[in-house]
């Protein structure tokens, strides 16, 4: 019996109808020797550290750092029926064809469970690229040989035995070591999100410790014979910063008056052509980093929507990719894809006609494709009538991409002219669009260059000039802008560009970055949920907990650049060039490093404290922490257990409710008078036993746990 793992249910439906698999089983779909089931995503998860010694399950420094010598996985307890039904499967297959999603977390969903049940029969893998039927036909016709995608495996294995050491390590660590600064929750610590955190941390010190400097402009008004055109200042080197600007306002101001009514010569006049190829399709950072510039959607909700109109609606291919580019065998299926569209879209049909599907624009090439290529939409007719408003945007962002590869290039004239007046120099810019191309698609959309339009007039060299007024504008320099999700999507894929130090130059990539594309979202919203960062409208603002944590680090964990090694590492893992266990023994030596550097972190007065993210209790005024129960985020009491006052969590602060600002602090007592809530038990001395509360006295009922009566207020 052939059986074709699945990564979701849907999927699975979509593979067993192309299959003419009609059945239904428990968790499967039968046919004649072919069954098709599924998972949930992950149906195990790496254990805990206290499955491997039951001792590791209290938080202690001397059980650190935690090692463990034969990696285990548990089922989750969410799956463990459909486990059960795939397990039973996996007995009775003689063959399994893995039909996840083509990429490295899809590869090791599958393969961790074929090891985990010891399967030992042949393993072949369904590639595919996009769940319409023509396209599951397509890679059904050329499935590969398990052995082409096992390193996939091996480097997914990496990734999480990497998360898994860092994160139950230093995590521990440095939660000890922030119940020292005061902080009694969880300070959470992770091999790409810490990196992260940092960056919006830095940006924010960066953009609050900015001091704006003035600087001046000359704008001229310039006539000559044959039109009227504007000329801007340049200041010479002797009057200039480093950035060309003159930030001496006596300095600008003589300039303004000295040329002022002057007449000049043209210097320069030099008219280029200039020819602009469409943009590439779109990869899922560029779209993201699109979507959040034109309309604010965030990461993670880019990529939902975009995984609906590839598993839902069929309309896109893969979402989850780094690639722009398109293989040449893809080039076959233009005319099919183009047909689909015009029935997709109606008012896509003027686009259409005037495309030419015989073009090949610089996206077709092969030495470029990577596991998956670009996302553009698929050759079936999608129901747009059925998508949501943002799987509408979205789906017409990737369509006119696409569409844009079949249009010829955006043409323009740029003309420079320069000119002398009482030997000061002026620039004037002007662009002329010739040939509109492929801008009738996108016009200006989703592009980062607007399309320049002013026109500057006929000259020539040596021709007379005449400045007939000039406008003196004082300016300030501007601080780095915010993050917003797209801008650090962007960053974060980046890390290597940004590097300056020779040595690690050599080492790191330019394309390398932290995170890949299919968990780059995730970790900006873990990172919202922990209470490190929230949002501001579009904009992403560390919280005094993120900064204070990232005091709290030594440079190492957060470096990104020190991630986008290890993620490089990664990479050459899978593809067959580098070694899982040697990454494993080096990712365990740095931790255990880190381990023993902060074990000799002690509490002093330059250390972060956690007290600016404190929200006062409306019951006993003491700080209420964001926690997470079992129903999500809510905000609790630092008192607790005596103190059980809590506020619901709104994007990452506590909300007010009418309840909570009705109520009043519990009155005082006397030691030995009886309980006023419970009116049974006897009021006595306690303290606090742990958190920043640790020591502090209160009054009590000797009747607690079931009366929680306690008072600040002690007679």
């Amino acid at each position: 019996m052939k059986l074709y793992v699945c990564e979701k249910p849907s999927q699975a439906r979509d593979i067993a109808r192309v299959l003419g698999v009609r059945g239904k089983g428990d968790g499967c779909l039968k046919g004649d020797d072919i069954i098709v089931s599924w998972c949930f995503g992950h149906l195990l998860e790496m254990s805990p550290p206290d499955a491997y010694n039951p001792d590791l399950k209290q938080w202690r420094f001397d059980t650190l750092p935690i090692v463990p010598d034969q990696w285990q996985l548990a089922v989750k307890s969410s799956a463990s029926k459909q486990f059960k039904v795939i397990r039973q499967l996996l007995k009775q297959a003689s063959h399994v064809v893995i039909a996840t999603d083509a990429d490295r977390e899809g590869e090791t969903i599958a393969r961790e469970l074929l090891d985990h049940c010891r399967f030992r029969g042949p393993v072949t893998r369904l590639w595919l690229s996009a769940l319409d039927d023509a396209s599951i036909r397509k890679a059904l016709s050329k499935v590969l040989p398990g052995s082409n995608t096992e390193a996939l495996y091996r480097a997914g294995l990496g990734r999480a035995r990497a998360d898994w050491l860092v994160g139950m390590n230093l995590t521990r660590a440095y939660t000890i070591i922030g119940r020292r600064h005061g902080h009694d929750g969880v300070l959470s610590v992770g091999r790409v999100q810490t990196p992260t955190l940092n960056l919006i941390v830095q940006r924010d010190l960066l953009i609050e410790a900015f001091t704006p400097s003035p600087y001046f402009e000359i704008i001229a008004n310039v006539h000559s014979q044959r039109g009227d055109f504007k000329a801007k200042w340049i200041p010479a080197p002797a009057v200039a910063d480093n950035e060309g600007r003159c930030n001496n306002a006596a300095t600008a101001r003589t300039v303004a008056q000295q040329i002022n009514g002057k007449p000049g010569r043209i210097t320069k006049a030099q008219t280029t052509h200039e020819s602009q190829a469409a943009p590439l399709p779109f990869d899922l950072s560029t779209l993201q980093q699109a979507a959040s510039k034109r309309w604010g959607m965030g990461a993670k909700e880019v990529l939902d929507t975009a995984q609906a109109l590839y598993e839902t609606h069929k309309a896109l291919t893969y979402p989850r990719t780094d690639c722009p580019y398109l293989p040449v065998s893809q080039f076959g299926e233009v005319r099919q894809v183009l047909t689909a569209l015009k029935q997709s879209q109606p008012n896509y049909a003027s686009l259409i006609d005037q495309a030419n599907p015989d073009v090949r624009s610089k996206a077709w090439n092969d030495a470029k494709v990577t596991a998956h290529y670009a996302i553009i939409p698929t050759a079936a007719v999608a129901d747009i009538s059925r998508m949501n408003e943002r799987e509408l945007k979205l789906y017409d962002m990737v369509c006119r991409r696409y569409l844009a590869q079949f249009y010829p290039a955006y043409e323009r004239d740029k003309t420079v002219i320069e000119l002398m007046v009482e030997n000061e120099r002026l620039r004037a810019n002007g662009y002329v669009p010739r040939v509109e191309g492929w801008r009738a698609v996108l016009g200006n959309r989703d592009l980062d260059e607007a399309c320049g339009s002013s026109a500057l007039p006929p000259a020539k060299a040596n021709e007379s000039v005449q400045i007939t007024d000039t406008d003196f504008e004082s300016k300030q320099t501007k601080p780095p802008a915010r993050f917003t999700e797209g801008i650090l999507i962007a960053a974060m894929k980046s890390v290597g560009k940004q590097v300056d130090n020779p040595a690690l130059k050599k080492v790191l990539r330019e394309t390398s970055g932290i995170g890949t594309e299919a968990t780059r979202a995730s970790i900006i919203e873990t990172l919202l949920q922990r209470g490190f960062v929230q949002r501001q409208k579009k904009h992403l603002i560390s919280t005094a907990t993120g900064r204070n944590l990232i005091a709290l680090l030594p440079n190492e964990i957060k470096d990104p650049v020190t991630t986008a090694v290890w993620e490089q590492a990664l990479d050459d893992i899978a593809q067959s060039k580098g070694d899982l266990a040697e990454f494993i023994s080096q990712q365990a030596d740095w931790v255990g490093r880190i381990v023993r550097q902060s074990t000799n972190q002690t509490a002093t007065a330059a250390a972060p404290t956690f007290s600016a993210d404190s929200q006062p209790c409306p019951d006993c005024g003491q700080p209420m922490r964001r926690r997470k129960g079992k129903n999500g985020w809510f905000w609790g009491c630092s008192a607790y257990p005596q103190c059980k006052a809590t506020l619901p969590d709104k994007k990452g602060k506590p909300k007010k409710t009418k309840a909570a600002r009705a109520r009043k602090p519990k009155p005082g007592g006397k030691v030995g008078e009886t309980c006023p809530e419970c009116k049974k038990g006897k009021l006595v001395h306690r303290s606090i036993k742990n958190g920043e509360n640790q020591g502090k006295p209160f009054l009590g009922c000797t009747g607690y746990p079931k009366c929680s009566y306690f008072s600040w207020h002690q007679t």
